[in-house]
C-alpha cells in the first residue's frame, strides 16, 4: 500500500520553529512528527510513502537516513510549490496502477486507526473516502456536509457561512479514479480544486481517536502536552 504524505508547506503559522526545520520535523514529546507518521504507516501496512519537501528538504532526508522501520521512502524536492493536489498528479505515475492509495497531511497528528478507515472505504464504493472530525472553527477548515448515510453531499474549502463543524481531518484514502479529477494545472489544492467536484461521490468515517492539526504555535504546545502516543 502506498501513501502521500504531504510536507511541503511553508508552516508560517508556527514561526520562529519552521525558520531552520520543516514542520514535519517539530518533535511531538521529543519524537519528530514525521517519525509518528511513518510508525502509523507501518502499523497499518502502508510500506511505501512518497514525502514532498519544499524548504529544509536535506533535514528531511537526514531524519529519514536515520530511522528504519521497514517503510520505504521517497522524498521529492518541489522548489516551486505545486499545492496539495498539485503533488499528486505531478507524482501520479507512482500510484498509477494501485487500486487505492493514502493521501495524508503530515502536519496532523494522530493515532486513528487506518486499518478501520481502509475497510470502511472498501465498503463503501466511492472515489475517496475523508476522515472526519467536530472543530470549534469551521471557518478555518475544510467542511463537509454529510447524509445520514455518510455520504459527503458538499464540501466546502474555509467556508465564510459554515455549513457544518465536520471538518477534513487530513486522512483520505482515494481509488485511481482521483487522479483524472485533479485540474491539469500548475498548481490545485485538494480542498479547493478537487473535493468540492467529488461531492456525491465520497464518504465521511468519523475519526473517534485522537487528531490535532499542529498548524499553530498554540496547536504545538497543546500536543505537548496532551498526545497519548501511538499505544
Amino acid at each position: 500500500m502506498k501513501a502521500f504524505l504531504l510536507a511541503a508547506g511553508l508552516g508560517t503559522r508556527l514561526r520562529p520553529l519552521t525558520d531552520s526545520t520543516a514542520k514535519c520535523l517539530l518533535p511531538i514529546q521529543g519524537v519528530p512528527l514525521i517519525s509518528i507518521w511513518l510508525d502509523l504507516c507501518h502499523r497499518y501496512g502502508i510500506d511505501e510513502v512518497l514525502i514532498n519537501t519544499h524548504l529544509h528538504g536535506e533535514r528531511v532526508r537526514a531524519c529519514l537516513g536515520a530511522r528504519r522501520n521497514g517503510v520505504r521512502t521517497i522524498v521529492v524536492d518541489e522548489p516551486v510549490l505545486l499545492g496539495s493536489a498539485g503533488t499528486i498528479r505531478n507524482n501520479r505515475q507512482w500510484v498509477e496502477g494501485e487500486e487505492s492509495f493514502w493521501v495524508l497531511y503530515a502536519d496532523v497528528l494522530t493515532n486513528a486507526d487506518l486499518g478501520q478507515m481502509m475497510e470502511f472505504h472498501q465498503q463503501h464504493p466511492c472515489v475517496a473516502t475523508l476522515g472526519g472530525y467536530e472543530v470549534p472553527d469551521p471557518r478555518r477548515c475544510g467542511i463537509m456536509q454529510v447524509g445520514p448515510d455518510g455520504r459527503i453531499e458538499r464540501f466546502v474549502e474555509k467556508p465564510k457561512s459554515p455549513i457544518g463543524r465536520v471538518a477534513f481531518s487530513g486522512l483520505m484514502v482515494a481509488d485511481a479514479a482521483l487522479l483524472d479529477e485533479i485540474p491539469n494545472q500548475s498548481h490545485s489544492d485538494i480542498g479547493f480544486d478537487v473535493l468540492p467536484r467529488l461531492a456525491g461521490n465520497m464518504f465521511a468515517w468519523p475519526i473517534s481517536d485522537y487528531i490535532l492539526d499542529i498548524g499553530t504555535i498554540e496547536n504545538y504546545d497543546l500536543a505537548q502536552k496532551s498526545w497519548p502516543g501511538l499505544g
